[in-house]
């Protein structure tokens, strides 16, 4: 069905339930057609940015082909992207592959703090920073853990992600 498409788009794909099996499934039959997946979402705070937007991708490399940059990573300037874009796409599959059916969110204020990656399962929060370079200083906001206490808080960087994504 999906090879009579050049492009499929899945928006919201954190709504979709085994989202990360049905994409691996998508990846496994190797089809000329190209996966898109965005997803949005965020907590209601008054500070808080209500509609926006972060768009991952299944696979780097259609990111890459998107921006026409194929460069190596100590050439490029969008190695944090590429990071957390890598990140949340194995995070997904992982929860997958582990029937772990958390609801996932991001966060921003209009400050500009963040977080990149907020999973919420049985009214426990786990949040997570991805940080490529591991000496990078990162915190939980103080505006984020006031009103969302209690958060677990995890920064992974490449020298921590195999727990991030082990199931």
């Amino acid at each position: 069905m999906l090879s009579a498409y050049e492009l499929v788009l899945i928006d919201e794909a954190q709504r979709v339930k085994n989202i990360g099996l049905i994409l691996k499934l998508i990846a496994d039959l190797r089809l000329n057609t190209q996966v898109i997946v965005t997803g949005s979402s965020s907590l209601d705070m008054a500070n808080e940015i209500k509609k926006g937007k972060k768009i991952y991708f299944y696979d780097n490399g259609i990111r890459n082909a998107i921006l026409a940059n194929f460069a190596p990573l100590q050439l490029r300037s969008d190695v944090g992207s590429l990071w957390e874009n890598l990140m949340v796409s194995e995070r997904i599959k992982r929860n997958s592959y582990a029937s772990q059916y958390a609801n996932l969110y991001f966060w921003r204020t209009h400050e500009q703090q963040e977080i990149d990656l907020i999973e919420e399962e049985d009214g426990m929060l786990r949040t997570f920073e991805f940080k490529w370079n591991p000496r990078t200083k990162s915190k939980l906001p103080r505006t984020f853990a006031d009103s969302y206490s209690p958060a677990l808080y995890e920064v992974v960087t490449p020298e921590n992600f195999w727990d991030f994504i082990r199931i």
